[in-house]
């Protein structure tokens, strides 16, 4: 905890109303239950109420640390986050829990690190995962053989749209740059939402010269700054993806799902930006 990161903020409960005379016969909505907050210290942080300290784990009552025997949380222990199953039902089983969060400093931001459930409750729980383990490795498997398929096509695709739009770029090559964009759970351009609105063809076709067809990777391990490095082989980037730029293969009869139209040839800047558009929104801008 730092004293410059205040708690998360707590919803305030709705204000309550008398029924209407019409509306007594109806069971009012049950509340929505929220869990409390308790915090992850990163400060030698003691208990405002018994004075035991440093906390690993406290919460905050009236702005002042308590430990968990104070908050009558003690008899609860944690659970990290990773199993998703096995939290679900464990909080399911247990009649108090607390979800465990921490401050990460280089995000600003708290992010859930566990939840702290009864003892009795987490073993119910590992009981109900255990006994359908296999039920569960079965669904797993079978998602992510769709997983796999639905990732080898969209790379097919964009490896096949690099080629068309620069006919010197080797089939390897593209093949690499497809599958390095659009990589799950990467975080790259080729997988997120912004990069989908943005420019993920772009990106990841001169990425990928920067770091194999120049000394870029070189010069930042010899300490040179990002931007300098990048400023110095811009003209060899430039220079491979104009040479990527080959007379353009004699057109085939077969239907293109991707353009028609397309010049024989094509400046490099313009190249890539319609690589971005579609790859990004499977649209074909006029050029």
């Amino acid at each position: 905890m730092t004293r410059a990161t205040p708690p998360l903020p707590r919803a305030a409960p709705p204000p309550t109303s008398a029924a209407p005379p019409q509306a007594t016969h109806t069971t009012p909505a049950p509340a929505v239950a929220r869990s409390p907050l308790v915090f992850q210290s990163v400060k030698r942080k003691r208990c405002g109420a018994c004075r035991r300290g440093p906390l690993r784990l406290l919460t905050l009552e009236g702005g002042q640390p308590r430990c968990l025997d104070c908050a009558d949380l003690g008899h609860l222990v944690f659970l990290p986050r990773g199993d998703t199953a096995l939290t679900r039902r464990a909080r399911e089983e247990s009649a108090l829990s607390a979800v465990v969060v921490r401050f990460h400093r280089r995000r600003g931001r708290y992010e859930r690190q566990g939840v702290l459930i009864e003892e009795q409750a987490l073993a119910r729980a590992e009981a109900r995962c255990l006994a359908d383990a296999e039920a569960r490795a079965r669904r797993r498997a079978r998602d992510a053989a769709r997983r796999a398929a639905q990732d080898a096509v969209f790379v097919a695709e964009f490896a096949a749209r690099i080629r068309r739009l620069f006919p010197g770029c080797p089939e390897d090559r593209a093949a690499a740059i497809a599958a390095h964009a659009g990589a799950r759970g990467s975080g790259r351009v080729g997988r997120s939402a912004a990069g989908r609105a943005l420019s993920e063809g772009a990106a990841a076709v001169r990425a990928a010269v920067r770091h194999v067809d120049t000394p870029y990777d070189r010069l930042l391990m010899e300490g040179v700054p990002r931007r300098e490095a990048r400023s110095r082989v811009t003209e060899a980037v430039a220079a491979v993806l104009d040479g990527w730029q080959g007379p353009t293969p004699a057109p085939s009869t077969a239907p293109d799902p991707y353009a028609t139209g397309t010049p024989a040839t094509l400046d490099s800047s313009t190249a890539l930006t319609a690589l971005h558009e579609t790859a990004t929104t499977g649209t074909v801008r006029s050029m």
